[in-house]
């Protein structure tokens, strides 16, 4: 995920390096919110460049998260919404430029989307995070989304202090889209046609929280 800032590798652990703030992340139960209105999608692909992320089981972090989020680009403008990347190369990029880029856009949301690791690689699952209340609003439709199409671990949505989402201006959310450390999760992981399955969820569960004129 966000190694600028030292990402953690799950949560409920947090281990190694993470900050105090980033280590005090709540779960909560996903329920049904209400909707929000938006015209743009803002898609962070995570890590990139001298970046790379999570490195596991032969697989790089930084070039699925890319991969995806070109995937998501395609559905979601077929689906009629405007979609600005935040990267479409491998580029080393700051979080705060991210933020930026987002906060160019007025009726927008902002997706990063990540893959998780941890030290036990028994850990596997599915998981989104927000900050705010409007971030909430759509982090539940798209981890409903993950859980009824794709195979692994509903591991739930959880409040979270990362950058991306604490210096967005819209509602933001941070999606960890499987355990690439965990030798099964890796495995589908690696697979282009799972990896359209989580391009696909996320943008029913995004088009889910979106409110139509």
């Amino acid at each position: 995920m966000v190694s600028q800032e030292s990402k953690r590798r799950v949560p409920a652990m947090c281990w190694g390096v993470l900050s105090v703030a980033i280590c005090m992340m709540v779960a909560v139960p996903i329920s049904r919110a209400g909707s929000l209105s938006f015209s743009t999608v803002v898609v962070d692909a995570g890590h990139g460049g001298a970046d790379g992320g999570s490195v596991w089981n032969g697989l790089i972090e930084k070039k699925l998260c890319l991969d995806v989020a070109l995937r998501l680009e395609r559905i979601l403008k077929a689906k009629g919404l405007r979609v600005v990347m935040t990267r479409r190369t491998d580029a080393t990029m700051e979080l705060s430029d991210r933020a930026k880029i987002a906060n160019k856009w007025r009726n927008a949301v902002f997706v990063s989307i990540h893959f998780n690791a941890n030290r036990n690689r028994s850990v596997s699952g599915l998981q989104t995070f927000y900050r705010s209340s409007r971030g909430r609003m759509l982090a539940s439709p798209v981890q409903r989304a993950m859980d009824r199409d794709l195979t692994g671990i509903n591991r739930g949505i959880a409040i979270a202090n990362f950058k991306v989402l604490r210096e967005t201006i819209m509602p933001a959310i941070l999606i960890e889209a499987g355990f690439i450390s965990n030798r099964t999760e890796a495995s589908r992981c690696g697979s282009a046609t799972h990896r359209q399955k989580i391009a696909q969820a996320i943008a029913s569960g995004i088009l889910a929280a979106r409110t139509h004129p």
